[in-house]
């Protein structure tokens, strides 16, 4: 049985058990016993005769509100929203390179964007695979293991894993091995109010811990609200709906292009004929009908769908809900036969799983609705490690009979026009994120027989005023060669790279690229002798502009809308967001005139005023003041209606 103590004395009992040098082992993302971790920092810091390296991933913070309009939307959303969330001290020093000499901290992943600036960070990512994350964790010499649980009522011999057994699961028998051998590494958990208890895999006995911090801790899960999908996002999720085969497999990612994803689907299966109609409206439809034809549909699902992804994400358990995932798979190859073939026995039909996840992160109503679901629903989940989800070696044979037609989407920020994809890193080195489980898949999908990798990116992106092309010639990093380029999908249609010569390839990334860009990109793919001297690019594909697309959006409404899986935001905090992305958008040297009228043009206070409250500026004091409240006004009115 386990130690059962409070913080203060877990960090005691670990103070003495262990050598000088603590090396700890966290879950990635939400499973973190932050307070734990706060405390046995701290001690740490004032124990320059130890040493403490904590090995992890995905270290979660609430953004920063930042100042001007900005800060005062953000600072009353962000309190609602995270309210008590314990931050990570050791992140905040992270965040400033102040983390004391006799501490380190190695992620394989980061919360993306977050610590491009971080010395300290940037010297000590280590660029693993996520299914490799626990051999490599283990071989570094771990000796604690700390993550938060949660308990059954129903059963005070068992805990779960709940949000993270992905690496526990794997890590644990390689623990007892060492064990065997005299290692001393001890096993903490800390028991979650609020933490879904998920059954299955992710279940284990008391006996699995050394310590339990059993004064539940109450304090706010950190979630990551929904935010608002756009065109370009909806469209690429419409396309990427199409190669989804009916009877298969998905995969899928967080963010806006996992939740467009998502609602196109929603749409194939509940609205099919809106659906279709805005399909067959799509400029180069009929060029891609054979593919959609060869790999995924467009009509409802018959049989539905199995879920086997690395993070149980939002818009999985929604597809659930819905029924489009309802495809049941078995843990025995013999079973699982027998189901593809319609001939299980009733009375082990009701026994299967409809989703394998790792790892799960997500919005608020996310969390709500994992502790609202029935027992029954609850077991067709299971949570399992990543060596599971993320590799075929293993029990090969049953999941080659489970991930039958498998369709795994993951997002790049930039793909080159050889076919080579970024998702991770900069070209000068710095790491956004990582390379988590985007490999495994590409790689899966081309063992599989029947899969297919889709990279889904926006074509283009604007920043400060500039706008870009994100497929490019070159790039001076990547994350998938080229030799693994399969299906890669924008707003503007498919691409279909497997098995195609560079000069085929290269012409079908152009037919998806803004037509900004497909010039000059050509004049590169000519001038490397990649692309014949005298070629033209297809008329079809010579109008790839945002202002075609939202010609479309505006005729198909119910298939376009702005938060089509839920949202955190007040409808005044919508609006709120659009006209703030809108002033965005102005401040660049082409549109001040435009932005200057539009704040001279701008209606009367009392045409907004639950808007202007929200934001404190109902009564604006000073130049400042008034200033921000007639910006505010411009952008208010100009995408009001939007």
């Amino acid at each position: 049985m386990p130690h059962s103590c409070s913080i203060e004395q877990a960090v005691d009992h670990v103070l003495a058990e262990l050598p000088a040098h603590i090396r700890m082992g966290m879950p990635l993302g939400l499973g973190k016993p932050n307070r734990f971790v706060n405390a046995l920092y701290a001690r740490i810091k004032s124990l320059p005769d130890r040493q403490l390296t904590i090995y992890t991933a995905l270290c979660l913070g609430r953004p920063a509100a930042g100042d001007g309009l900005q800060g005062r939307f953000l600072e009353p959303f962000l309190e609602r929203v995270f309210g008590d969330y314990p931050e990570l001290d050791f992140l905040a020093d992270l965040h400033k390179d102040n983390l004391p000499p006799n501490v380190q901290v190695e992620q394989f992943f980061m919360q993306p964007g977050s610590l491009l600036n971080s010395t300290q960070a940037q010297q000590d990512y280590v660029s693993s695979n996520y299914s490799h994350a626990a051999r490599d964790i283990n071989a570094s010499g771990l000796n604690l293991i700390a993550q938060l649980v949660a308990r059954d009522p129903q059963h005070s011999d068992r805990l779960s894993l709940s949000c993270n057994p992905d690496i526990t699961l794997d890590l644990l028998p390689m623990v007892e091995m060492r064990r065997s051998l005299g290692e001393t590494i001890l096993v903490l958990g800390h028991v979650h109010a609020d933490l879904p208890y998920m059954p299955g895999d992710a279940e284990v006995s008391l006996d699995t811990f050394d310590l339990l911090i059993e004064h539940e801790e109450r304090s706010t899960l950190f979630s990551t609200p929904n935010m608002p999908v756009g065109v370009q996002d909806h469209f690429i999720g419409v396309y990427a709906s199409t190669l989804v085969r009916d009877g298969g497999t998905l995969q899928i990612g967080i963010g806006s292009m996992g939740d467009a994803l998502t609602a196109a689907l929603l749409a194939r299966q509940a609205d099919n004929e809106a659906y279709r109609a805005c399909l067959s409206e799509l400029e180069g439809i009929s060029t891609w009908k054979p593919l959609i034809e060869a790999e995924g549909g467009v009509m409802p699902f018959a049989t539905g769908l199995y879920g086997c992804s690395e993070m149980l994400v939002n818009g999985l358990l929604v597809l659930l809900d819905a029924g489009i995932i309802r495809r049941k798979v078995y843990p025995d190859a013999a079973l699982q036969k027998q189901a593809d073939a319609g001939m299980l026995d009733e009375s082990i039909h009701g026994n299967g799983v409809l989703i394998h996840g790792g790892f799960f992160l997500g919005p608020r109503s996310f969390y709500e609705r994992l502790r609202e679901l029935t027992p029954t629903q609850m077991a067709q989940i299971n949570m399992t490690a990543i060596s599971y989800i993320n590799e075929l070696y293993g029990d090969e044979t049953l999941k080659r009979l489970q991930r039958r037609d498998a369709r795994f989407i993951n997002s790049a920020f930039t793909v080159t026009l050889l076919g080579a994809a970024v998702s991770d890193q900069l070209a000068d080195g710095r790491v956004v994120s990582g390379v988590g489980g985007q490999y495994n898949f590409v790689a899966q999908a081309h063992a599989l027989e029947g899969a297919r990798s889709i990279l889904i990116l926006r074509s283009w992106r604007e920043s400060g005023g500039d706008v870009s092309s994100n497929i490019v010639w070159e790039y001076g990093h990547t994350t998938i060669p080229r030799h693994l380029r399969d299906i890669v999908i924008t707003e503007y249609g498919i691409a279909d790279l497997r098995g195609k010569t560079d000069a085929a390839v290269i012409e079908a990334l152009l037919n998806i690229t803004d037509s900004r860009f497909q010039p000059g990109l050509i004049e590169q793919a000519q001038k490397a002798g990649k692309l014949p001297k005298g070629f033209r690019l297809d008329p079809l594909f010579s109008q790839n502009t945002p202002q075609g697309l939202k010609a479309i959006r505006d005729r198909f409404p119910s298939l376009f809308t702005e938060y089509p899986l839920g949202t955190d935001f007040t409808p005044p905090e919508r609006d709120l967001l659009r006209a703030l992305n809108w002033l965005k958008s102005k401040f660049k040297l082409t549109e001040l005139i435009d932005l200057g009228k539009a704040t001279l043009e701008a209606p009367e206070p009392d045409a907004f005023p639950e808007h202007l409250q929200r934001m404190g500026l109902d009564q604006p004091q000073g130049l400042r003041e008034e200033l921000y409240q007639r910006l505010l006004l411009a952008g208010l009115q100009a995408t009001s209606g939007s």
